[in-house]
């Protein structure tokens, strides 16, 4: 299950993110890129959860998560933290692992 395409364009986000949060300023890095970075990577440990038991559970966590994820990127933006591409190609990725999980949860 973990090479099905939601795992995979969340690994790609994952590893896109990292490396842009760590040039964040240092005053956030233990805040806001915290969280962010928190944010990823339990999104990654719910859909796992999610596809190893079978719960819906597991695929609400996931969803609140991105939520989550989605709160942090907005406000790295507002802060300028992003640069216009970065942003708009951070959020293309979280749109499509959105659509990915909201058909996964009506599969369930």
């Amino acid at each position: 299950m973990q090479e099905s395409p939601i795992f995979v364009r969340t690994f790609d986000m994952l590893a896109w993110l990292l490396p842009v949060t760590q040039k964040f300023p240092k005053e956030q890095r233990f805040a806001l890129t915290a969280r962010l970075q928190s944010a990823a990577f339990d999104f990654y440990e719910a859909i796992t959860a999610a596809s190893i038991s079978k719960e819906k559970k597991y695929l609400q966590e996931a969803d609140v998560e991105l939520q989550r994820l989605r709160l942090y990127l907005r406000l790295c933006q507002r802060m300028q933290f992003f640069n216009k591409g970065q942003y708009e190609h951070v959020f293309k990725m979280i749109e499509e692992i959105g659509r990915l999980l909201g058909g996964w949860s009506k599969k369930a």
